[in-house]
């Protein structure tokens, strides 16, 4: 199921917006704030999010280049052209203006969803090759055999490559299918990982989470 991340201080729009994409068989997640969606994004990874500009605190505008590698849709009440073509020019997918039809906008979120790049065949860092289609993981041209939750760590990683990801991110998107990885298992299991890797590839960062160097 595609989890789409609504930011929209405005209950009325954020409700109406919730209820249509639950009824299109979409995973809504709410926002009220560019710095509550931040703290979001610290937990999981949304597959599009529908942007409000005129936000409380950390604005539409501020917050969306820190939202790359996800499609983004402005959905504002902004009409004028220079808003539409900064916010296109600095990474928004779309631009919907307010009020907006909603069935128009539901072909928008389809369509900007099938042309998000797939997660690639082949992902290598630092001698690190894992091949998403055989899960298999190899280590400077050797084969590495990695536990099921210790193959779905690396791959989170190296999606991030030299980015924080944050102990609860891993454990919310891995969860679901790895369920012997909890809260009091993660150290373990990142240990053993770790063990089988080049030295220094995965740092601990103390009190968040690990870093794929």
């Amino acid at each position: 199921m595609k989890t789409i991340l609504i930011v929209e201080d405005d209950v009325s729009i954020g409700d109406l917006l919730a209820e249509a994409l639950e009824r299109e068989g979409y995973r809504a997640a709410r926002a009220w704030s560019g710095t509550e969606a931040l703290l979001l994004l610290e937990r999981t990874r949304p597959d599009l999010v529908l942007l409000d500009l005129t936000l409380p605190g950390l604005s539409g505008e501020a917050l969306l280049p820190r939202l790359s590698g996800i499609p983004v849709i402005v959905v504002s009440a902004r009409t004028d052209t220079d808003s539409k073509v900064n916010m296109l020019f600095s990474g928004a997918a779309d631009y919907v203006t307010k009020p907006f039809e909603i069935r128009e906008l539901l072909a928008r979120i389809s369509l900007r969803l099938r042309e998000a790049p797939a997660c690639p065949a082949l992902l290598e860092r630092g001698g690190i090759a894992l091949d998403v289609q055989a899960r298999r993981v190899t280590v400077d041209g050797a084969e590495v055999h990695l536990t099921r939750t210790e193959y779905a760590i690396l791959k989170l990683l190296m999606l991030s490559p030299g980015t924080v990801v944050t102990k609860s991110r891993i454990l919310d998107s891995i969860g679901p299918d790895t369920p012997d990885c909890t809260e009091s298992s993660l150290k373990t299991h990142l240990s053993h990982l770790r063990a089988k890797l080049p030295p220094g590839a995965v740092e601990a960062v103390w009190g968040i989470g690990y870093i794929l160097k």
